[in-house]
């Protein structure tokens, strides 16, 4: 069974998301939404709001899972026993940061990452532009899935 691990804060999850992981679940047999808890950093959700909308974004597929972690990503891999880490690239620069990050990752374990091209229609978007769009009351809700619609407006 080919699992990856789709890393990240997902604060909030965005439409980018729901692209990168409902890609990955047509090449993987399970997809893990594993969401790393960062103690110095300050998020706007809180672990419990953010792992509710990716559950309940992804409620009705069994291939997604959902899980929160602290730590080295590497080391939740072998923990968990994946070989694959799935991340999404939006831009040149997003690359350049992905590669250095999957080179060390490569070279501390045998994990594997996976990168998708995020699709035109949601490259621009990344959680911290919506957050900056909810702190100011914008319209953030084209960017998100509806799981995260009804918070925070």
């Amino acid at each position: 069974m080919k699992k990856a691990i789709f890393p990240g804060s997902f604060d909030p999850i965005t439409l980018g998301h729901l692209d990168i992981v409902n890609r990955g679940v047509t090449l993987f047999d399970e997809v893990i939404i594993a969401i790393g808890e960062n103690s110095s950093k300050e998020y706007m959700f809180s672990l419990e709001e953010r792992k509710k909308f990716i559950e309940n974004t992804f409620k009705d597929n069994p291939k997604v899972k959902v899980v929160s972690y602290q730590g080295l990503t590497t080391e939740f891999c072998k923990e968990i026993g994946v070989n694959f880490i799935l991340r999404g690239l939006r831009n040149p620069a997003d690359f350049e940061f992905e590669k250095a990050i999957a080179h060390t990752n490569r070279e501390l374990s045998k994990v594997e990452t996976v990168f998708l091209l995020t699709s035109t229609q949601t490259s621009f978007i990344s959680s911290s532009i919506v957050r900056e769009i909810i702190r100011f009351k914008g319209d953030y809700k084209k960017l998100v899935p509806n799981s995260v619609r009804t918070k925070k407006s």
